[in-house]
């Protein structure tokens, strides 16, 4: 399976797998983050920055990935992440499938359900 090279403003498209999934994100122009700072108790995450830049959040420490850089966040790690503006950036995200579903039951649910949501993936919000 191949992702194929994306147009600049063009959404995330990803290839799937049995266990592992990766997509290929945008990210707008201005900082932010795309999650309050949670911990995944069982999975391993890792971003690898194509262009642009990320900034991840951790719970002692910040820090900026530039464009070529790939992080990798381990299980129980608290973290968050996000563009580091003021640029666009794009970067894969490589993650088990399920945090991949993960993220698709937080972006269908209502806020409030988000604690239990995290805690049925093995994994806890933090702020």
């Amino acid at each position: 399976m191949i992702i194929p090279p994306q147009a600049a403003g063009a959404p995330g498209v990803g290839v799937r797998g049995v266990s592992l999934v990766i997509e290929d994100w945008p990210a707008r122009g201005e900082a932010h983050e795309v999650a309050p700072l949670h911990v995944h108790r069982a999975d391993d995450e890792a971003w690898h920055v194509m262009s642009g830049a990320l900034r991840f959040r951790f719970a002692d420490d910040v820090i900026t990935a530039g464009a070529g850089s790939t992080v990798l966040v381990p299980a129980g790690v608290a973290h968050t992440f996000g563009n580091a503006g003021p640029q666009p950036s794009r970067y894969l995200i490589i993650l088990p499938t399920r945090l991949d579903e993960l993220i698709k039951r937080l972006h269908e649910a209502d806020p409030a359900e988000h604690p239990a949501i995290y805690r049925s993936f093995e994994s806890e919000l933090l702020e």
